[in-house]
């Protein structure tokens, strides 16, 4: 009876440790597969640079019942994809596959400083080389045409750039508050590319400029950027979600590239080249980027279209359901989307 019990009680030790691996290997095969499907829905990737920066990416399908071509976003200075994500949305609706990045030393690609929050880049090559890089082994291979850019206040001054240098590439543009000059008078133009001049010799290339710090927390009130306290609130609440997006104001090194590539956007000629269809469409209400440099710009462009939604202020997606309603009536209009 003894030696029966003591089978039995080993029989039963042996059920039970089955059923403990049984059960922990159906646990790993969920997990597996929760982290899967994970990185299968995430739009989000990263490549290497040749200069072994991380670039981040994503890509966004549309319907493929409706496919009506390919978007290449866009973003302006101290933005990051999480706050087009409304757009995109909207986009892909309408049947585009959209492709975008976070500009290096932006949103979670490789920042240039050790303090993540200063503004800073050598030279605006490196925005159109990573452009380039991106362009050609992401969305090229798979993009379905028209490709349209659509890019926002520097990521237009990046585009214009770039249509210049690959006329070819894109179908068309449609630029939203693009960045042909930041200045609204040549005097102080020149008395700024004074100070950064000394700022750059005297080794300040990697300080804030004057009245720049680290990122902080803005109000809605007196904001220059938008009038939709809603829109307002998403850059903010993406970053508390994730606080490694935060930017905060411009170095020397940053506004001496930036105007360097004004100066060869604007210079004589250079807007001549660009023969990509291009709607622009500016903001009335603006005060961070000149409206005055947009109008003329687009007079030495050969096929540029310009609007001008006068009660806008300068982030035109992140704007009120009525001044987004026009910026979408004349995108359709533009782009022939029915």
């Amino acid at each position: 009876m003894h030696i029966l019990k003591q089978y039995r009680i080993f029989r039963a030790k042996k059920v039970i440790v089955k059923l403990i691996f049984l059960l922990s290997g159906l646990l790993f095969m969920i997990q597996t597969n929760t982290m899967a499907k994970e990185r299968t829905f995430s739009p989000y990737n990263f490549m290497t640079t040749p200069d072994q920066q991380s670039l981040r990416y994503g890509i966004w399908y549309g319907s493929k019942k409706k496919q009506k071509g390919s978007i290449l976003l866009l973003s302006g200075r101290r933005e990051f994809m999480e706050k087009y994500l409304e757009t995109i949305e909207e986009l892909n609706q309408e049947g585009f596959n959209v492709y975008s990045l976070d500009w290096r030393g932006q949103g979670l690609s490789s920042r240039m400083l050790a303090n993540r929050h200063k503004g800073f880049i050598d030279d605006y090559e490196m925005y159109l080389n990573d452009l380039n890089m991106f362009v050609t082994k992401i969305v090229m291979p798979e993009s379905v045409h028209p490709l349209i850019i659509i890019a926002h206040s520097m990521g237009g001054h990046i585009a214009l750039r770039f249509m210049h240098d690959h006329p070819d590439l894109a179908d068309m543009a449609v630029l939203t508050s693009p960045m042909i000059d930041i200045f609204a008078s040549s005097l102080s133009r020149r008395f700024v590319k004074l100070i950064t001049r000394m700022a750059i010799k005297t080794g300040f290339s990697h300080s804030y400029t004057i009245g720049s710090g680290d990122y902080t927390v803005e109000k809605f009130k007196g904001n220059e950027l938008t009038s939709d306290p809603v829109r307002f609130a998403d850059t903010q609440n993406a970053i508390i979600k994730n606080p490694d997006l935060a930017l905060g104001g411009v170095t020397y090194g940053w506004l001496t590239a930036t105007l360097k590539s004004i100066d060869i956007l604007t210079q004589p000629g250079f807007a001549a080249k660009i023969t990509t269809p291009i709607l622009m469409v500016i903001a009335g209400n603006d005060k961070i980027v000149s409206t005055n440099a947009q109008k003329q710009f687009c007079t030495m462009l050969p096929n540029c279209k310009l609007i001008e939604i006068s009660e806008a202020r300068h982030e035109i997606f992140k704007e009120t359901n009525a001044v987004r309603s026009i910026f979408w009536r004349e995108f359709n209009r533009f782009t022939h989307v029915k």
